[in-house]
């Protein structure tokens, strides 16, 4: 679908942006779909929904993950201060860099809620994983 100029469905990379940030793996190849994590079940609700989405959905998931690339940047631009404690009366934010990360974290489960899904097997709750 188009409206004007501009394609209203989600593009190959705005969909593994929406698998990155939601903690999915990659998909791979199409073609050998039967061996990718999208054959089970559990994957398969998160594909359904991003493939699904109604046009006002893709222009809010569009403008989150405008949000969340720009915010996934941060720590990596904070590094730039990283050396610096005080300098005249400029004083460095120690936690700017954990703050940084927190709110990009928290920008990721809002699109993880927004999208109705559960956050993929890479996010870490913060709770105790045994692996056996």
């Amino acid at each position: 679908m188009t409206s004007g100029l501009r394609s209203i469905n989600l593009t190959e990379v705005e969909k593994v942006n929406l698998r990155r940030y939601c903690w999915y793996p990659v998909k791979g190849d199409e073609s050998n779909i039967q061996y990718s994590w999208p054959y089970f079940a559990k994957y398969g609700d998160f594909e359904y929904k991003i493939n699904n989405l109604s046009n006002a959905e893709i222009e809010v998931a569009r403008s989150m993950l405008n949000i969340l690339s720009c915010l996934e940047l941060g720590p990596s631009q904070a590094a730039q201060n990283i050396d610096t404690d005080k300098a005249s009366v400029w004083t460095h934010n120690k936690t700017e860099v954990s703050e940084r990360i927190s709110l990009f974290y928290q920008q990721r489960l809002e699109l993880v809620h927004f999208l109705g899904v559960k956050a993929g097997p890479e996010w870490n709750s913060g709770a105790i994983r045994f692996i056996v």
